[in-house]
């Protein structure tokens, strides 16, 4: 029991628990704010649309800051959706249509920003609707051949959107689910009188629509209908030539409606990462400013998904200070350690306020064991059987006293120890 005492007031036995203490919740808290991943994956879409040439671009981008981007091509915005939530995918980001997903159904993922404008295209070949005038409201459709967007695509989720409130159903129209690929060789071909498309208008794809000899584009004269309806929508003007001055497309200017792509993630990502993908992404959208201003994205507008609280911040303010002063890593390293630091501070600080007052309390405790000892010492004086040993105990403390380290602020209580064994030792000898 000594042993333990004589430990735990020593001061460099205090110390040395201290630092184990601070270590290992430094240690804990380390683990707990884990670095983000120096491999992502993010699903795109196909190699033909701007979802792919888009990730493509932001890996070249992240290379520099040494974060490995896999794209993965697939059907499209429904395929997206799935390989993100399904927790047996290694899927961290995801390029996704507006107005696609269910948010119910997706309650653990995030929107990081809406990226671009990814209008409706509309093409048809002229000759189908020569009689009609041009295709312009989609109620013409009826008995058409129409290309409707390939399975797992966001055109397929959109084209049924948009055929269901003109009140079409696909029974009423020879409707195909191709890829664009496969459209564009039918129209070609004179075997498709008109394809849905849902790309931005920088995507590769939409050059060989318009190299279709006879193609034209729908002007949507009903476009803030279709947006007073269905919200995640929005009008674009299209200017007469934007898509091509060549081939004079479109001939006129027109009105498109269009959801707008977002870039979404698990709820769980790493606030670091945001930050470095939405600077990247700053970089990537300045050469995409048909349709859109430069500077309008990425945006927080006309998003699903609640907005992650990093990237609202980033698009508000920008990127922290860390960010815009230090390369990418340091400013990661730097951060977690000011994550870290934060805490401990919070928990260690109330501590140090309370320790004068501990130690008060364990100097006052020993001065109380030496007073009970001294009690003992006192109300045996009389006996002169136990003189010897009372001499001998009251020795034994005053050297213990001696030895007692106390602080300025706590000389008075050991002076008046000393003192009071000094009036016990003049007892005992008056008694002696």
């Amino acid at each position: 029991m000594k042993s333990l005492k004589k430990h735990f007031f020593n001061p460099v036995a205090v110390m040395a628990g201290f630092i184990v203490v601070i270590a290992t919740i430094f240690s804990i808290l380390w683990i707990l704010i884990p670095p983000p991943p120096k491999v992502i994956e993010m699903a795109a879409g196909l190699p033909t649309g701007l979802y792919y040439q888009f990730g493509e671009r932001l890996k070249a981008e992240l290379t520099q800051d040494r974060i490995k981007l896999d794209v993965l091509e697939t059907g499209g915005s429904v395929d997206n959706l799935k390989l993100l939530s399904d927790t047996k995918s290694e899927v961290d980001f995801a390029i996704v249509q507006g107005g696609v997903a269910d948010i119910a159904q997706y309650p653990n993922l995030v929107s990081i920003a809406g990226i671009f404008y990814e209008p409706v295209w509309v093409w048809y070949r002229e000759e189908a609707f020569k009689g009609e005038g041009g295709l312009k409201l989609l109620n013409q459709l009826k008995g058409k051949r129409v290309s409707i967007g390939n399975e797992g695509s966001g055109t397929l989720a959109l084209s049924n959107a948009l055929l269901k409130i003109s009140g079409l159903s696909e029974g009423q129209l020879r409707a195909e689910k191709l890829k664009p690929d496969q459209a564009v060789e039918k129209l070609n071909r004179g075997e498709l009188d008109v394809a849905f498309i849902v790309v931005a208008a920088e995507a590769p794809i939409i050059k060989k629509f318009y190299e279709v000899p006879g193609i034209r584009l729908m002007n949507f004269e009903q476009a803030d209908a279709y947006t007073r309806n269905l919200p995640y929508l929005s009008k674009v003007n299209v200017p007469r030539g934007l898509l091509s001055i060549e081939h004079d497309l479109p001939r006129q200017d027109i009105q498109v409606i269009a959801p707008t792509a977002t870039l979404v993630a698990k709820e769980d990502i790493s606030p670091a990462l945001v930050s470095l993908l939405l600077g990247a992404s700053y970089d990537i959208l300045k050469s995409y400013s048909r349709l859109q201003k430069v500077g309008e994205f990425p945006s927080s507008v006309g998003l699903d998904f609640p907005l992650h609280v990093d990237a609202e911040i980033y698009l508000k303010d920008g990127p922290s200070f860390l960010h815009r002063h230090l390369p990418f890593w340091t400013a990661v390293w730097f951060g977690r350690f000011v994550k870290i630091v934060i805490p401990l501070l919070v928990i260690f600080i109330p501590l140090f306020t309370y320790v004068p007052a501990v130690k008060n309390f364990f100097l006052k405790l020993k001065l109380a064991q030496v007073y009970e000892e001294l009690k003992v010492i006192e109300k045996n004086a009389l006996n002169p059987e136990l003189t010897e040993k009372n001499l001998k105990d009251l020795e034994a403390i005053e050297h213990r006293v001696r030895g007692m380290k106390v602080s300025m602020m706590d000389a008075k209580e050991w002076y008046d120890l000393k003192g009071h064994i000094g009036d016990v030792r003049a007892r005992l000898n008056l008694y002696d």
